[in-house]
């Protein structure tokens, strides 16, 4: 979420509740129906696409209604605030929203439903095989879901001899990551079920920064060889972040010369 974009929505959203209070009962916030019509997210949504309108509106018409003093645009701009941005909201758990003034457990599982589609269509794959052609190909299979998680994960995508992914990301592992925790058949466990040609592997970390440490150097070296021994190839070690990654084929780190 960029603040310059939410300050100019924000302020637009404020031009108009200024301009709709003048006649409104002191410290009362306008109803969403109280605006005007060109300005109401759900009318700009039809007439101008999902696009145009700031996070706010979009959370607006997730919500529907706001609470007493503040409308739906209001309570879904002080909810950003609170939550840290579209990717807090992403990480908040139903509970914690629920606890927030103007949410409840209705607003709650309305927003994790939408977020849940779409984390679900972001995975979701077509009748074709995927190509796995560059590291941010497999990234984009896993990044929507992996950069809200709070611990470590370690997921592995299995490829055919032509880079084509059989089925869906497997979670193999989550926690701390090092060589003394994680077990390397686990991760070649469904590749050799499915006779898997290469897999690529990816883990995220929750702090949101993708640098690799030297444990994940290390997982990756041990992952590599075990590889070579199975004759199924390890194609890259990615790390995710927020909204970031790194691949530790393309740095060199882990898969040797």
């Amino acid at each position: 979420m960029r603040f310059g974009a939410l300050v100019i929505d924000c302020g637009r959203a404020h031009t108009v509740a200024d301009q709709t209070e003048t006649t409104a009962k002191p410290g009362l916030r306008p109803r969403i129906q109280d605006l005007p019509s060109d300005d109401r997210p759900r009318e700009r949504l039809a007439r101008e696409g999902p696009a145009a309108l700031s996070n706010p509106e979009l959370l607006a018409i997730l919500l529907r209604v706001g609470v007493a003093g503040e409308n739906a645009i209001r309570v879904a701009e002080r909810l950003l605030v609170e939550v840290t941005g579209l990717p807090g909201l992403h990480r908040a758990a139903y509970a914690d929203l629920c606890a927030l003034k103007g949410i409840g457990p209705a607003k709650a599982a309305q927003l994790m439903a939408a977020i849940e589609l779409g984390r679900r269509i972001a995975s979701s794959s077509p009748d074709e095989r995927v190509t796995i052609s560059s590291p941010a190909d497999a990234a984009n299979l896993l990044m929507y879901q992996m950069a809200a998680l709070e611990q470590e994960y370690l997921y592995v995508i299995l490829l055919d001899t032509r880079n084509r992914v059989l089925g869906r990301p497997l979670e193999v592992y989550h926690g701390s990551l090092n060589t003394s925790l994680i077990r390397v058949g686990e991760v070649f466990r469904e590749a050799i079920r499915s006779n898997a040609a290469g897999l690529i592997v990816a883990h995220n970390h929750p702090s949101g920064d993708p640098a690799p440490s030297p444990e994940d150097v290390a997982v990756t070296r041990a992952l590599v060889e075990a590889g070579k021994l199975l004759d199924i190839d390890v194609l890259d070690h990615l790390v995710i972040g927020r909204y970031r990654f790194v691949s530790l084929k393309e740095r060199g780190l882990g898969f040797g010369t």
